[in-house]
Parts: structure tokens; C-alpha cells; sequence
């Protein structure tokens, strides 16, 4: 009775607010052109590796710099070995990141490893980083049923459903904070077009309702395959979605992994303190197909589109500015191109060494407790197995 009693005085006060302020006619041009002002784009280092914006610079040591700079190196050198091994016929399916370093390696520098990730299906690096073996990441993507057991790792396998993974990483959320857990956030990615979906807003709302310790990332590359991102929403911004749920959203510049550090460490932090979570639009760009699907890009963007963001490059920007500081140089860039390259090599030979799954083996790791068919099915497969 006390709960209706006050839901009632709150919307007695929205209605007099309201009746104490429409005199006025609205300004909906006003108001939209408002939306830009809002969610400004969050800039470190401009494309040349220049500092445009000293008051937010993260506090990372030369090490740090150099350990993120790595990291980043070591992906664009995981997607160049990915896409040898798929035209090898040794991968399944693969969504290329090139493009994409700054936005999933600085974004998931800035958690911990108590932390939950709950990617998408684009987001193997985070993934990886955040310990899974790179042979298990190689065997999900040819669809072996290794790839999706983790061994004491805070993460879920890579989603191929558009927006679930927000859905998981909200109830996950809501979960750590039931149980009480101190300083441990559930972060998630979907892309410009996971944002279209009906289960990234709810996902929002449902964890901004329960002050849900969760940071979601949309990594805004400006393309649902090939649907370009204006058809998708008349939005300014896709930040500015935080707003219906009462979070707050940022917009940053995708290339520059500065700043994606530095926004996404805040947010983690605001989430942890217990204030909610977390909305992130990072402006980035894939550098290339959406998958090794049989995706031709050229069909649907023009080479000034590719020029523009390669003039953007997360790896050279980040490379302009470590060198200047006198912490990066070619013959440091190659020595971990080559140690990546190694790690790489052994992680496919390790997949390939993996025994191929039985239908059987199949059928017995869908359920804990087989009901009647598939306890027929399986002996059905054992006696065509063992013939």
C-alpha cells in the first residue's frame, strides 16, 4: 500500500510539472539539435597520433602503454593468421576485427579478470585476452563442442544471436549483485547492428531498473553486414539510447585507444561503485568483409569509405604516438609480430590435433540427464560407431 501510495505521488508531481510548464509551445528542432551537444565524441590522440585533449589522458606507465600497444599488435596478427587459416579450409566461420584493436583490446584492457565478458561473435580477442586458449577459440569457430568448455574463465562463448549477449550479461549482472559480490562487472559488445535489436534496449533497461553492476558496449563500425547504420536509426547517436533506460551513455572515438581505455575505465568503475550501469558507442570501422562468409564489401562500400578509415587506423595512430615518446619502433613492431605469429601457429597445430566429435559424443553433451529419445539415438550411433 505504501509503495502505490508513493508511485502515485510521483506521478501527481510529473503531471503538475507538466501542467506548470507547457504553457510554453515545444522546440523539437531545438531538442534534436540538442542530442549532438549531448553525447559528444570522446578524443585523446587524433589520427595522427597527436594529443587533442590532455584533461582525460588515462594513467597508464611506459610499460602499460607499450603491454596495451602489444596487445593490439598481437590482434591485428591474430585476424592476418585467421584469414590463412580459413582460405586453408582449418577455420568455420570467422568475423574479421581488423580495424576494430582499439575498440575490443583497450575496451577490455580496462577490466579484471574477476570481471564477466559476454561477447559477440567479432569479439574472439577480448576473448582470448581474457584467457581462453587460442586453440579453443579456433575450435568454436569450426564448431567443436571443446570450444565452448571454459575452465574456470569468467566469460561465454562468442553469441551469433544479434543482442543476446546483452540479455545474458544483464541477468549476470543482476546475478553479482544478489550474490553480493564486491568489485566484479559483467561487460558486453554488440555491434551498431545489435543496437537495432529489442533485446539491447531491454537488456538496459531491465539492468539501469536494477542498478546492475554492467558495462554494454555498441561498436558502431557503421555497417549490420551490409546495412549501413543510417538505415538502421535516425538517432545523432546510438549513445544516446542510454537515455530512455536513465544510464549514462558516451560516445568515443573507436580508433584511438586512449580514450576508449579511459572511457571504459571510468565506466567500470562507476559500475563496481554500485551506480548502475554503463552505455558505450565506439565509432570504429571493420576493415573488410563482415565474415569469410562469402561477404563482398565492395558491394555496398566504396574505396573512399575504406581510404577514410584506414587514414584512421587504430595500430598507426597508436604507433605515431609511442614512437614519439621514444617507446615503439619497427624493429620492437615486428619482434611481436613474429612472437604472435609463433603463438599462433602452435594454437592451430594444437586445434587440428583435436579429436573430431562423434555424433554420439554430440548427443551426449547436450544433456545432463539424456530423456528416452536421445538415450535411443545414442545407442543408435554407438553401435554405427564401433562398426
Amino acid at each position: 500500500m505504501a509503495k502505490e501510495q508513493s508511485d502515485q505521488r510521483v506521478q501527481e508531481s510529473s503531471v503538475e510539472s507538466l501542467n506548470s510548464e507547457s504553457t510554453q509551445p515545444v522546440d523539437y528542432e531545438a531538442i534534436l539539435n540538442n542530442y549532438k551537444a549531448t553525447f559528444p565524441t570522446v578524443q585523446i590522440l587524433d589520427k595522427e597520433g597527436e594529443v587533442v585533449n590532455e584533461d582525460i589522458m588515462p594513467d597508464l606507465s611506459d610499460d602499460q602503454l607499450v603491454d596495451l600497444m602489444e596487445k593490439m599488435v598481437w590482434s591485428r596478427t591474430l585476424f592476418d593468421r585467421s584469414i590463412a587459416l580459413s582460405k586453408q579450409g582449418r577455420l568455420g566461420f570467422y568475423a574479421p576485427s581488423k580495424g576494430q584493436e582499439a575498440s575490443q583490446v583497450a575496451s577490455h584492457y580496462a577490466f579484471e579478470k574477476q570481471d564477466w565478458l559476454f561477447p559477440g561473435y567479432r569479439d574472439v580477442p577480448q576473448l582470448i585476452l581474457h584467457g581462453l586458449p587460442i586453440s579453443k577459440a579456433f575450435l568454436w569457430s569450426r564448431g567443436h563442442m571443446e570450444g565452448n568448455r571454459y575452465d574456470d574463465l569468467r566469460a561465454m562463448p562468442p553469441q551469433i544471436i544479434i543482442g543476446a549477449q546483452m540479455v545474458q550479461a544483464m541477468g549476470n549482472a543482476v546475478g553479482v549483485k544478489l550474490k553480493g559480490e564486491e568489485n566484479v562487472v559483467t561487460f558486453a559488445y554488440t555491434g551498431d547492428g545489435g543496437s537495432s535489436q529489442g533485446d539491447t534496449y531491454e537488456a538496459i533497461n531491465f539492468a539501469s531498473r536494477y542498478k546492475a553492476p554492467a558495462v554494454f558496449y555498441i561498436q558502431n563500425n557503421g555497417y549490420a553486414i551490409s546495412t549501413p547504420r543510417h538505415k538502421q536509426t535516425a538517432a545523432e547517436t546510438l549513445a544516446q539510447k542510454a537515455a530512455a533506460a536513465g544510464i549514462p551513455g558516451v560516445q568515443v572515438d573507436g580508433m584511438d585507444p586512449l580514450a576508449v581505455y579511459a572511457v571504459s575505465k571510468q565506466a567500470r568503475e562507476w559500475a563496481a561503485a554500485g551506480n548502475g550501469p554503463v552505455l558505450i558507442e565506439t565509432l570504429t570501422s571493420r576493415m573488410g568483409a563482415h565474415s569469410t562468409s562469402g561477404d563482398d564489401p565492395s558491394i555496398y562500400r566504396d574505396q573512399e569509405s575504406f581510404d577514410y578509415w584506414d587514414d584512421r587506423d587504430p595500430i598507426k595512430r597508436f604507433k605515431a604516438y609511442l614512437e614519439a615518446k621514444g617507446l615503439w619502433d619497427d624493429e620492437k613492431h615486428e619482434e611481436v609480430v613474429e612472437k604472435a605469429k609463433e603463438e599462433i601457429k602452435q594454437a592451430a597445430k594444437e586445434s587440428d590435433s583435436t579429436p573430431d566429435m562423434t555424433i554420439t559424443g554430440l548427443l551426449e553433451a547436450m544433456y545432463e540427464h539424456q530423456p528416452a529419445n536421445i538415450k535411443e539415438q545414442i545407442k543408435k550411433y554407438q553401435e554405427k560407431e564401433s562398426n
